[in-house]
């Protein structure tokens, strides 16, 4: 809004609903919309049980952000890309058929996976890179109190033609609650964030990776890439490549070597092929020591 790249004629305040509460039901982590990106990163369960919240959290922003900033909010935090938020560019995101002057543009921060001609603007969150590490699911809520519970890996959509559909979020429907399972690998995580300053930046690349490791052989693995597509970047076949193999430097190193697979680098960018590798090897270096 104070861009002008959208102008509503209302404005819904929500702070007067309970949809603050962080709790554990069954084992599970249940995190209210509402509840402040620094409440959720200091609470003591969270840090012991699930870090890699707690991490990309503290790793987000600015502590006067963190302090106003929600589970809800910042899972829907709109791109960075400074073609959106220049109302003086074209942009399929704001205007679908206009064009992407990113593509041959200034693309340095931009997408190296998950774009597409249409568009190659990154998700600048810390926080659903984690979630998604953790298997986390939201909780939709209709106006009509129908429900939905979706897995934060289908709540993102991709630009594909249509780059101004972000997400599966109906009309009238709103995030109440995102709950995240427990487990060893969410117990032995970590978020790892590589930005140009130390404070208040967004990620060039960051990883989150949860391990889970019995009698020196890695039983479960989940990597996540952030800040280098339209949403949080799964590794799959990095992960295959590690389930059942014995912790051991070489197996992890050639491991990361795979994070960069599959990319689509443009001009500025071709770097985040070689950092996203070296920062999944330093997350998962950290985990398996």
């Amino acid at each position: 809004m104070k861009n002008d790249v959208v102008a509503p004629t209302r404005l819904t305040d929500m702070e007067h609903l309970d949809l603050r509460r962080i709790s554990i039901v069954d084992g599970d982590l249940h995190l209210g919309a509402l509840a402040t990106m620094a409440e959720v990163a200091a609470h003591p369960e969270i840090i012991r049980e699930w870090p890699v919240i707690s991490q990309a959290l503290l790793l987000s922003a600015s502590p006067q952000v963190r302090n106003m900033g929600t589970m809800g909010g910042n899972l829907l935090q709109r791109t960075r890309c400074g073609y959106f938020r220049d109302v003086g560019f074209n942009c399929n995101k704001r205007l679908p058929g206009s064009g992407c002057p990113a593509l041959l543009g200034d693309n340095r921060d931009l997408a190296i996976f998950g774009g597409s001609p249409q568009c190659i603007a990154t998700h600048p969150s810390d926080l659903p890179v984690a979630l998604m590490a953790l298997d986390a699911l939201l909780v939709l809520v209709a106006l009509d109190g129908g429900t939905r519970r979706v897995p934060l890996a289908q709540f993102y959509r991709l630009p594909g033609t249509a780059p101004d559909i972000e997400t599966v979020l109906q009309p009238g429907e709103m995030i109440s609650k995102v709950v995240v399972p427990s487990g060893p690998h969410a117990r032995n995580s970590v978020y790892v964030k590589v930005r140009d300053r130390t404070s208040f930046a967004f990620a060039l690349v960051a990883s989150a990776v949860c391990l889970a490791v019995t009698d020196g052989v890695i039983r479960d693995v989940r990597i996540v890439l952030g800040g280098v597509g339209p949403m949080p970047w799964r590794l799959p076949e990095v992960e295959a490549s590690l389930r059942g193999r014995r912790v051991d430097p070489e197996v992890v190193a050639t491991a990361a070597a795979k994070a960069g697979d599959g990319a689509t680098a443009t001009r500025f960018n071709k770097f985040k092929i070689e950092l996203a590798r070296r920062t999944v090897l330093r997350a998962l270096q950290t985990v398996a020591s």
